[in-house]
């Protein structure tokens, strides 16, 4: 298959999933939600307040990884189940939001997603995406840690010791912020 054509086909999948299928999915849960926190006034401000520094910065993290990978790891990010829909990346990439999360995306994507709980006050939408989070730490993530250790060896067996799998330190961004 062209690799234009599989980029193309891992972006499309990746954005109709995880940008449009899943936060669907969250703002029909939290309206079914019994535990909704109701909402003391009109004013939607309220809601797009302590919604939006997880919002922006899911849309940076997701954005920023995908490049990454894109233009430093010469790959793409659709890969799942031991299923490769776009080129899986040629080289180790440790550097950008890599330097500080082995999972940049999911990072962003649950921030994101959590901003949708926030913003819709959903109680439940939350406590299933911790729940969600822990199994995509636990199941999704260790298969694909295997196959990169596969892929990149003793390379990745160091990057795997110093950069956390999912949250970033924020130590370590105040640290290099200042470098």
């Amino acid at each position: 298959m062209n690799l234009m054509i599989r980029y193309l086909l891992g972006y499309v999948f990746g954005l109709a999933v995880f940008g449009i299928l899943v936060p669907t999915g969250l703002l029909w849960l939290s309206d079914a939600d019994p535990f909704k926190i109701p909402c003391l006034s009109e004013n939607r401000l309220l809601h797009i307040i302590p919604s939006s520094p997880f919002f922006l910065t899911g849309i940076i993290f997701m954005a920023w990884s995908n490049f990454s990978l894109l233009f430093s790891g010469k790959g793409g990010p659709a890969d799942g189940f031991g299923i490769a829909i776009s080129p899986r990346t040629k080289h180790l990439v440790t550097t950008g939001p890599y330097r500080y999360s082995r999972n940049p995306m999911v990072f962003g994507a649950f921030n994101l997603y959590f901003s949708i709980g926030i913003y819709q006050m959903s109680i439940l939408c939350i406590i299933v995406l911790l729940i969600l989070l822990r199994f995509v730490a636990k199941q999704i993530l260790r298969s694909e840690e295997k196959r990169l250790l596969k892929d990149f060896g003793k390379e990745y067996a160091d990057y795997r010791r110093r950069t956390p799998r999912i949250l970033p330190d924020l130590r370590n961004i105040l640290i290099s912020g200042n470098e």
